[in-house]
Formats: structure tokens, C-alpha cells, sequence
């Protein structure tokens, strides 16, 4: 089984392409999605996080992520604190898909984690995908976003590796400032690439 990394910066279109190598029969596993179901009502980081962030959980049960960004603020300490409460069940949950996939004898999965490189995660993989646009796609897809902000644009920005070295590093660029159809084909060309 061969497995893909799926990165990309804010704005690149990941999640677009994820779905795409799903529409393609792949396997894909979401990491924010997992991170969503764990600060959900009953999920299974909501007790640790409140135990070590007070007042972050919302009335639903969940963890207000609003609450836990201001909590956090720009302590590496504090986010350090994070990262060990919710990795561990991250990586558990991403285990879990992996024995699943080799189960069903999957070819290729695609592991979709937005920090791939920043984590060192490229060293769990056979390929890293990179998902790129032109920055100024870039700039324009997120500040298109409800409650974006410049200024949150780019602490997002300055917690991630550049676009040009995060390519430098890829086995696989996808250019998603193509169009959905070139974005397809390029995922098709990856696949391809794979199979030979």
C-alpha cells in the first residue's frame, strides 16, 4: 500500500483536492476532521483540553476553538501543552484508517494533514503531494472567507512553512489555480505516476 501525503498552506485547495483523489476510489484520511470530532460534544480531547485550559469548553460540550485560539494565544508552551493532549489521539485515529485500508487491500491512501511537513510527518509517508496556487488566488480565496481577517491571514501564514519550500519539498505538486479540470488531471496524473 502506497501512502500519500496531502499538504498544502491555507488557501491552496486541499480539501478540494482531497476530494477529488475520494471521487478517484482513494482512500483519504482528514486530520482536521478528526481534530473536529475530537473538540466535539463527548469527544475525547474535550476533558483533557478543559482540564488544561479552563473555560474553553462551550455550553454544548464542545470545545469553543474561538475560546481555546484566545487561551492559547502566542505561548509555544501553551501549544505545546495542545499538541500533546490531541497528536496522540490524532495518530490513533490515523492508525485505525491505515489497519482498515490494509484490510481492504487499498493500493494507495492519502493521509490529508494540513502540517504534513511543519510535524515531520513526511517521514510516515512513501510521497508527499503538495497542493499550491499562485499567491494572490491564495490571498484571495481566504480573505473571501466569512470573519477572515488580514491580520489572521497571516499568523495563519506564520505558522507554516512557504508555499516555495513546501514545492521544493513535494514529490507531487498540484496546481490548483488551474481549475477544477487541470486540478483533476494532475490528481489523475499522481495516480498514474503510482501504478507504474
Amino acid at each position: 500500500m502506497i501512502i500519500l501525503g496531502l499538504t498544502g498552506s491555507i488557501g491552496m485547495g486541499k480539501t478540494t483536492t482531497a476530494q477529488m483523489f475520494r471521487d478517484a476510489g482513494v482512500p483519504v484520511y482528514d486530520a482536521d476532521a478528526a481534530v473536529h470530532e475530537l473538540y466535539g460534544p463527548h469527544g475525547r480531547a474535550v476533558g483533557p483540553v478543559a482540564a488544561a485550559f479552563p473555560g474553553v469548553i462551550a455550553a454544548d460540550g464542545a470545545v469553543d476553538r474561538s475560546a481555546l485560539r484566545t487561551a492559547l494565544g502566542t505561548d509555544p508552551s501553551a501549544w505545546r501543552r495542545l499538541e500533546e493532549i490531541v497528536h496522540p489521539l490524532v495518530r490513533e485515529r490515523q492508525a485505525a484508517f491505515l489497519e482498515q485500508a490494509r484490510a481492504v487491500h487499498a493500493p494507495v491512501v492519502v493521509l490529508d494533514i494540513p502540517l504534513l511537513l511543519e510535524g515531520g510527518g513526511e517521514k510516515m509517508v512513501d510521497a508527499v503531494v503538495v497542493v499550491s496556487a499562485p499567491e494572490a488566488v491564495q490571498r484571495a480565496r481566504v480573505l473571501g472567507r466569512p470573519g477572515m481577517t488580514e491580520a489572521a491571514f497571516n499568523a495563519i501564514l506564520a505558522k507554516q512553512i512557504p508555499d516555495p519550500e513546501k514545492r521544493a519539498r513535494a514529490d507531487f505538486v498540484i496546481n490548483t489555480g488551474l481549475g477544477f479540470d487541470e486540478a483533476r488531471r494532475q490528481v489523475r496524473a499522481v495516480l498514474d505516476a503510482l501504478e507504474k
